[in-house]
């Protein structure tokens, strides 16, 4: 294992699969202590921290839906108390509620806005005391490619991840001068159980877009996530990196 981010923790949201898994089992890797934040899959997050603690890494499962103010209090005060900070925070928990606007329920609005936003917010501000008091801090906010051109059918999940990049160039502003950074990953399509469902057409057709021709892993995301944790991004801020295969 490498020791490249040693004595540094992190907390990753929506990390008992996916690309939250791939970064957190990255993360980890690299020496990083990492809180592994889930909503409901107990038996996903401490799969996640087995895989983790198998490679000699460490790592803790914390329940805690990311959309509620006191559940991520209680959430960094767990993670602080057990490890004494939270150098590297990754905003990845997310869903989608698609539909077309003009049927959009109100409540597919707000449940779309509140877990991929406003978790966003109060993961951010809690985690911040601690960064703000060590001087020393990495913010990784998990957006899209919809957050950039917008998606048929996803008016919700488009204006979540694109009030993301706004609210991530506003932190980085701020905090700044406390040499914390904070950018944005912009992922196009990736290898998920999302896309796994896809019909084969829609995928072929999603394919014939990207340059590379194959969806992206959630490895090769992991990969930028720790780069923008280290310190050879140290002079990387208020940026949105796309990694989408080329699409267009």
């Amino acid at each position: 294992m490498s020791t490249e981010l040693a004595g540094k923790v992190a907390l990753v949201t929506g990390a008992s699969r996916g690309l939250g898994k791939a970064i957190a089992v990255k993360l980890a890797s690299l020496g990083t202590k990492v809180a592994i934040n889930y909503l409901s899959n107990d038996v996903e997050a401490e799969k996640v921290v087995g895989i983790i603690r198998a490679q000699g890494g460490e790592a803790q499962a914390f329940k805690a839906n990311v959309a509620v103010s006191e559940d991520v209090k209680n959430m960094v005060h767990l993670i602080v108390e057990k490890w004494g900070k939270i150098d590297i925070l990754v905003n990845n928990a997310g869903i989608t509620r698609d539909g077309l606007l003009p049927r959009m329920s109100d409540e597919a609005w707000d449940q779309v806005i509140d877990t991929n936003l406003r978790g966003a917010y109060l993961c951010t501000k809690m985690a911040l005391r601690s960064m703000i008091t060590q001087s020393w801090g990495r913010i990784i906010n998990i957006s899209s490619l919809a957050g950039i051109t917008g998606n048929v059918g996803q008016t919700n999940y488009a204006a979540s991840k694109g009030g993301l990049i706004a609210f991530t160039k506003s932190v980085a502003r701020e905090v700044g001068s406390r040499n914390i950074t904070a950018n944005v990953i912009a992922p196009g399509f990736f290898t998920t159980d999302m896309t796994d469902k896809l019909p084969q057409e829609a995928k072929d057709m999603i394919l014939s877009r990207i340059a590379l021709k194959r969806f992206g892993k959630p490895e090769d995301l992991a990969e930028l996530a720790a780069f923008l944790a280290s310190e050879q991004s140290a002079y990387i801020t208020a940026q949105v990196i796309g990694i989408d295969g080329g699409v267009q």
